[in-house]
């Protein structure tokens, strides 16, 4: 399997140098040059989380050895770093709504699944292409992933990791979990602006050839832990298949049923895993893109339009407080059959005037398979107290972004298929909101979130995930507060090169 560029299919190159880059030099994104043989419908991939990781993975990493593939994927997927046996259970709630738990990692987020492998897979890659240089991971957050990569990635030979975060714009655990990281190769800063902001700084520092000469010369190689980078987007195809697996196993699904799939969406790497998953043989029936108050994409999927240039709102679920979300382009290339040129010109004018439209075929393919709406944070609050109340279960703001939107598609659609909810965080993580949600805001306006997490444990019986209750007792390491501008600058002191 060879890998080209979204927005130049001249340039072939393997599926170790497409993780070991990240972004393409062009600014696109990575994605298989050719589309992998599906799955048979009675023979998709069975077994063990990781038997089920192993058939997905050397479906597109085929310049790795199987020995290798196996090696990473023990190593990442084990007791020592996931809470739970399956990795991603399934939580029944009805006979046709489960929540597919992705938060049994160390940092209790979702991006945990990928980011335990993608260190692995990199080293792989590493060796496979023989590069010499020290590998610099630069990542933007909007909450989950930095803490995620730098957990990963911390102390990892021969790699630095700095992570940048939107300063305001990311809840108090999720700044603390990132802030207090030890490690002698990370580095972290929050970053005056909005995601937006942020993403559009590292990208920029990618696409500076100057800068990227510059780092050579003293034997830094940049990459990314981003969904955009391929190595980050893959692992998350696999938990598609485990979740049509267990409910097949568990005799809530028949052989062959369709399924559709709920994903609160930023970014829109996880959705787009979804995507994949179907293209592999996966009987998805809808993928329902769920967003917030930054309702972009939602819109777009409705309209065909797409207009990053309007205000963005600090919400209660921050993680999907994004207007560019990244992993479209690979969609949109896909469902156009490849066309770099189309896609070249649509992220042009995104650039330039802050939207683009599709054409009228694209749309029809997009709508067939997405279906979208939003939830603001009356309707997400308002959804984690209907949910506790109804299922005596706990969900975060943006697993309740899912719940509120596929609430909305049941009651317009006709659709009689079990539905699977993607719960991408722990509730913990957001206990102030959560809080909020399900009782008296007045008594407890003030009080930090760190406290918070001992009172919504009290209250709901619920323990305190031990690596969220640690971060009470830990110094904050990293405190610097840069312009997006002074970036670039940041990241040649943080190497020692100015």
């Amino acid at each position: 399997m060879r890998y080209y560029s979204t927005r130049n299919q001249g340039n072939y190159t393997s599926s170790a140098e497409a993780i070991k880059q990240g972004l393409a030099p062009d600014g696109g994104l990575y994605v298989p040059s050719s589309r992998a043989v599906p799955f048979k419908t009675d023979n998709l991939p069975a077994g063990s989380y990781n038997e089920i990781a192993a058939a997905v993975f050397k479906l597109f990493l085929t310049d790795f050895d199987s020995a290798d593939l196996e090696k990473a994927i023990a190593a990442a997927y084990n007791e020592a770093n996931f809470a739970h046996p399956s990795i991603t259970p399934l939580r029944k709630l009805s006979a046709d709504l489960f929540m597919m738990e992705l938060w049994h990692g160390p940092t209790c987020a979702f991006k945990d699944i990928a980011l335990q492998i993608l260190p692995h897979l990199l080293n792989t890659a590493v060796r496979i292409t023989g590069e010499q240089s020290e590998i610099v991971i630069l990542t933007a957050t909007s909450g989950d992933t930095g803490k995620s990569a730098l957990e990963g990635f911390s102390n990892v030979p021969n790699t630095k990791i700095i992570v940048y975060f939107p300063a305001g714009g990311v809840s108090e655990v999720q700044q603390l979990q990132m802030t207090t990281q030890e490690g002698r190769n990370v580095g972290v800063a929050a970053v005056h602006g909005n995601f937006d902001d942020t993403q559009n700084g590292v990208k920029e520092i990618f696409n500076d050839r100057r800068l990227t000469g510059q780092l050579a010369e003293a034997g830094y190689r940049l990459s990314s832990a981003n969904s955009i980078n391929w190595g980050r987007l893959l692992p998350q195809i696999v938990y598609y298949f485990a979740a049509y697996h267990d409910l097949v196993s568990s005799g809530d699904l028949r052989p062959g049923d369709m399924i559709n799939f709920v994903v609160p969406t930023g970014n829109f790497g996880n959705i787009l895993a979804g995507y994949y998953a179907r293209e592999l043989g996966l009987p998805v029936n809808r993928l329902i893109c769920a967003a917030n108050s930054n309702n972009v994409l939602s819109d777009f999927i409705n309209t065909g339009i797409y207009q990053s240039r309007r205000p963005l709102h600090r919400t209660c679920s921050p993680s999907m407080d994004i207007l560019v979300s990244s992993n479209l382009e690979r969609l949109l290339f896909e469902l156009t059959d490849h066309q770099a040129g189309v896609i070249t010109g649509w992220m042009e004018q995104l650039m330039k005037n802050g939207e683009y439209k599709l054409d009228k075929g694209t749309l029809t393919k997009l709508q067939d398979l997405f279906w979208a709406d939003y939830a603001d944070d009356r309707e997400t609050l308002q959804t984690i107290a209907d949910n506790y109340r109804e299922f005596d279960y706990l969900i975060d703001t943006h697993t309740a972004v899912a719940r509120a939107v596929l609430r909305k598609y049941r009651a317009r659609e006709e659709d009689g298929c079990l539905s699977v909810i993607l719960s991408t965080a722990n509730p913990f993580k957001f206990s102030g909101s959560v809080i909020r949600a399900l009782y008296d805001s007045e008594m407890y306006r003030g009080v930090s979130e760190l406290d918070l997490l001992n009172i919504l444990s009290l209250k709901t019986n619920n323990p305190v995930p031990p690596g969220l209750a640690a971060l009470a007792g830990k110094p904050v390491k990293h405190k610097q507060v840069i312009e997006r501008h002074n970036m670039r600058d940041h990241l040649l002191s943080t190497l020692e090169l100015i």
